[in-house]
């Protein structure tokens, strides 16, 4: 896990997910290393900036190729364990921003929701296309992406699996700052720093305030979530949609 998820500690504590590579695919390793790494560095900070390494994505979103071979009791622990990452995010006691250079797609984009705060390079995109593998999201963008942006918005990006620029995003109220892609770093640093100079008590106290008053709406939605990803699971559009990801080819999608 160390490997995989890095942090420093500090008034403004960073933690960054190394899997280039792989465009920082979340797999279950990366999940259980940013819940290790929240645990960390919470204590003592101010402000956590949540990022991914290299210059392409974000996290382009769920680690498909582990993914896909999953039974329905181990695919049911991995939604769950994603679930509970993004709510360990949500209910950290201090405010997180996501640092969003490249792609945050499907789960990707679902970590940044997470966050209080998305701030965003133009060169940017950002979308929910799950719908492209026979699912629906997991890890809480159903509900998270109706709290950003509104149903209408959430309807749209989920239906359709259609990628959205940054300026579209922030537009439709999914992402909070675009920047030119070389100040992205500063503009989040001078955002962090920002908020660190304020009352650290009533600015702790307005993040838990403001969260309670979507909690009741926002339980029921991920429960509701969980159960109709698993039930998707089982479908062999779900499986024609992940082979033809991992083949790189259009899905025949059959409705069964």
């Amino acid at each position: 896990m160390e490997d995989t998820v890095r942090y420093k500690r500090d008034d403004i504590s960073v933690i960054t997910i190394y899997r280039a590579e792989q465009l920082n695919a979340l797999n279950a390793d990366v999940l259980k290393g940013l819940l290790e790494a929240f645990d960390k560095v919470e204590d003592g900070s101010k402000v956590i900036i949540l990022k991914g390494d290299g210059e392409k994505a974000f996290v382009a979103g769920a680690d498909i190729t582990s993914m896909s071979s999953l039974g329905e009791g181990a695919i049911r622990d991995y939604i769950e364990l994603g679930q509970k990452v993004m709510r360990r995010i949500e209910t950290a006691s201090v405010p997180v921003i996501a640092q969003v250079q490249g792609f945050a797609l499907g789960g990707g984009l679902e970590l940044a929701l997470a966050c209080d705060l998305i701030v965003a390079s133009e060169k940017a995109k950002v979308g929910q296309p799950e719908v492209n593998l026979g699912i629906i999201p997991g890890f809480g963008g159903t509900a998270r992406l109706i709290q950003r942006a509104g149903v209408g918005v959430a309807r749209r990006l989920i239906y359709t699996g259609d990628l959205i620029t940054a300026s579209e995003a922030h537009n439709y109220g999914v992402v909070d700052i675009v920047t030119p892609h070389e100040e992205l770093e500063s503009t989040v640093a001078a955002l962090a720093k920002r908020i660190s100079e304020k009352g650290p008590l009533a600015v702790k106290k307005a993040k838990a305030v403001i969260r309670s008053i979507f909690e009741p709406t926002l339980h029921n939605g991920l429960r509701s979530e969980v159960e109709g990803f698993v039930d998707l699971f089982d479908s062999k559009d779900r499986e024609e949609g992940m082979r033809a990801f991992l083949q790189k080819r259009a899905p025949v999608f059959e409705g069964k």
